[in-house]
């Protein structure tokens, strides 16, 4: 999987942030995690949407009964780096467990990607639901 994220995260760069084949149309941006066992840098490509001053991502994994290591890292190193088109900033991401708030932005998401329903089914877990809020000039980590 990692030659073909790093193909979509070349093709997201060259391309100001769009991408073609099955993310084509989709709002995408590259999330950089600290790793959390190495402490080093790992980009991931990640369908988003905008809830007010926020960008919501969901951990599905494509389905895969595990989360994926990336959503690991976030718990561990919530401070992590956003790139959407060509703006890079640092954000604060914030796993929205459970309640009305996880329920409405999961069915945003679902809406924009009907088969995260079947991922949640097939995986047997809940899909985490995680909010990214960028940091502003001076907030601490």
């Amino acid at each position: 999987m990692a030659a073909w994220d790093d193909e979509v995260i070349e093709e997201f760069r060259a391309g100001e942030g769009r991408v073609g084949g099955p993310f084509a149309g989709f709002d995408l941006l590259l999330l950089t995690t600290i790793g959390a066992k190495s402490g080093l840098p790992h980009t991931k490509p990640v369908l988003y949407l905008r809830d007010g001053d926020r960008l919501v991502i969901v951990a599905s994994n494509a389905g895969a009964p595990r989360n994926p290591a990336w959503f690991h890292n976030l718990c561990a190193h919530p401070a992590v780096s956003v790139q959407v088109g060509v703006e890079l900033f640092e954000a604060d991401a914030e796993v929205i467990a459970a309640g009305p708030e996880r329920d409405r932005l999961h069915s945003a998401m679902v809406a924009i990607l009907p088969a995260l329903a079947e991922y949640e089914q097939s995986a047997g877990r809940t899909v985490p639901v995680i909010a990214l809020t960028r940091r502003l000039p001076g907030d601490a980590e």
